[in-house]
């Protein structure tokens, strides 16, 4: 993908890839249960994809439902390296072509390997639409199978505050 335009390279690749999301307004929101509210799903169904470092400085995406993290030890085993880590946001910036909030594999740069939760699987999630304001819906199945996405369990429940 040549364009810079994060929406212009979003709505690309899915039509290259054949996958059917919907994208929808919607107001910021300041937790994770105000976001899942706001767009009428579990927090379970909002997706956050994360852009993970590898020690030899390549890139990965990481797709972590709501309420959970990435747990290291987990992702290390699966992605094979000894060491990872998140990079900041201008470096994730560079990594994907989007900014944090708004990160997603749909139309992401650098070709970036992606693993998913296995908890995702089987349900229509919410993830980042490359632009801020919108999430995009889509069905995880067809997501994973779009990207050729790595399915593990990759994530710990969060504590409760």
């Amino acid at each position: 993908m040549t364009t810079t335009d994060p929406i212009t390279r979003f709505d690309a690749d899915a039509a290259a890839r054949g996958l059917h999301v919907e994208v929808v307004d919607r107001p910021a929101a300041d937790s994770l249960a105000q976001a899942a509210e706001l767009l009428g799903i579990t927090a379970g169904d909002v997706v956050k994809t994360l852009v993970v470092k590898r020690h030899d400085g390549d890139f990965v995406l990481a797709l972590v439902p709501g309420g959970r993290s990435i747990a290291w030890k987990k992702l290390r085993a699966v992605v094979g390296v000894n060491k990872l880590s998140m990079p900041d946001a201008a470096t994730a910036l560079a990594a994907s072509g989007y900014e944090r909030g708004t990160i997603t594999p749909i139309g992401a740069t650098g070709n970036l390997p992606v693993y998913a939760d296995e908890r995702i699987v089987g349900r229509r999630v919410a993830l980042g639409a490359g632009r801020h304001g919108a999430s995009a819906f889509v069905d995880a199945d067809d997501l994973i199978t779009a990207y050729g996405a790595t399915v593990a369990d990759i994530t710990d429940e969060e504590p409760q505050r």
